[in-house]
């Protein structure tokens, strides 16, 4: 186990802050920063802003040029030793002449995963990881869960009252949340890859699940940039209900309705009023979503967030798919005949799934839990039918 020093732990940190610097804009690649130290000397520094452009390692060494030399590179991930849209990063560290590299983390990408390391020990170069680690691997659970698992991270957010519930009877459901929870909402999409929802939320609200920057407090540059990446939008509907006119198929971006039916009459409708198609296997009338998610990985979705009603998102957790669940719980009573927050067909104890709360926090008057569900081994309650296809 290597001896990291207060240094090696604070320009470690400095690179950490750097990744969250592309937080919004590198996807699908990952988040990464990194920083050049000559002595007690900060010579260079860069995160990876974007798919295409130069990553963090290329970045700072830029900035260093000469300076670079002889100094030692903090990374929060493996520089990447195979070609991609970019020359691999161990190369250029060695051309620079760096002496030492500190990586956050290994590459969990299969082109990469120690291969970087080794290539700079090859050089001669000292190459360690393993410093903040799980401070790292916050930063791309989408990257690392599609690396090791070839699906998405399913991040699912909820909004409710404090007895639970999550619109009224009738669907009505604006606004349960405050300002300031909504703006939250709008980060979660802009660092998405892609957004889930069902055809009843479309049928009830029109949503568009679009990124409005300036809801989210974006600076104008932020905007910009986070204007130009919006996430693809899904609306699983296996019966293929959409309307042609549904505002989602009217916004920028790419919209897929996501379905089972294979049947070109009802799907031409959507085609002509801007939709994309995607059919899939379907299980009862309704549409695998664990195919689904094989999908997304194989078109290199990262992060998936799930906006909908309490029957899909019932589905996802009882299908043990759900990797995190974000709810913003505010301070008021919608009643017993109000909607619930979850469909989840449970009736004993021994069913129950524990959460796990990483995070826990108030915005304006709403209170948002981070949360982690802990399944066991029992048998996920996978595509059980539901009064209504989704």
């Amino acid at each position: 186990m290597t001896d990291w020093s207060a240094q090696d732990h604070a320009w470690m940190a400095r690179a950490i802050r750097l990744a969250r610097e592309g937080l919004f804009s590198t996807d699908p690649n990952p988040r990464v920063g990194c920083v050049l130290v000559q002595g007690d000397e900060r010579v260079g520094e860069g995160y990876h802003v974007r798919a295409g452009e130069g990553h963090a390692e290329v970045n700072a060494l830029r900035m260093a040029g000469e300076r670079a030399r002889g100094c030692t590179a903090y990374v929060t991930l493996e520089p990447c030793s195979h070609q991609g849209r970019t020359p691999p990063c161990a190369d250029a560290l060695v051309r620079a002449g760096v002496t030492r590299v500190v990586a956050a983390m290994v590459d969990p990408n299969p082109q990469v995963a120690g291969r970087g390391l080794e290539r700079l020990r090859s050089a001669g170069i000292r190459a360690d990881s393993g410093l903040l680690e799980a401070e790292a691997r916050a930063l791309n659970p989408g990257f690392i869960r599609r690396m090791e698992s070839g699906r998405p991270w399913v991040r699912l957010k909820l909004a409710m009252s404090l007895d639970g519930r999550t619109a009224m009877a009738s669907g009505e459901s604006q606004w349960v949340t405050g300002s300031a929870a909504r703006a939250d909402v709008q980060r979660l999409r802009a660092r998405s890859s892609a957004i889930l929802t069902g055809v009843d939320s479309i049928l009830l609200d029109d949503s568009s699940l679009t990124v409005r920057g300036a809801e989210a407090g974006f600076s104008t540059a932020e905007q910009a940039a986070v204007g130009a990446r919006q996430p693809l939008r899904l609306v699983l509907d296996s019966q293929l209900r959409t309307p042609p006119g549904a505002r989602i198929l009217q916004q920028p971006g790419r919209t897929l309705i996501v379905t089972c039916l294979n049947d070109s009459a009802a799907q031409a409708p959507l085609i002509e009023g801007g939709a994309q198609l995607l059919c899939l296997p379907g299980i009862d009338g309704r549409v695998n979503l664990a195919a689904l998610l094989d999908w997304l990985g194989r078109e290199q979705c990262n992060e998936l967030l799930v906006e909908t009603g309490a029957t899909l998102a019932g589905a996802l957790v009882a299908a043990q798919l759900v990797d995190e669940i974000v709810v913003y719980m505010a301070p008021k009573l919608l009643g017993s005949a109000a909607r619930p927050l979850l469909e989840l067909p449970f009736e004993q104890m021994a069913q129950q799934i524990p959460l796990q709360v990483e995070d826990m926090r108030q915005l304006g008057a709403d209170i948002r839990f981070t949360l982690r569900p802990q399944y066991s081994q029992q048998a996920s309650l996978q595509q059980q039918p539901t009064q209504e296809p989704l």
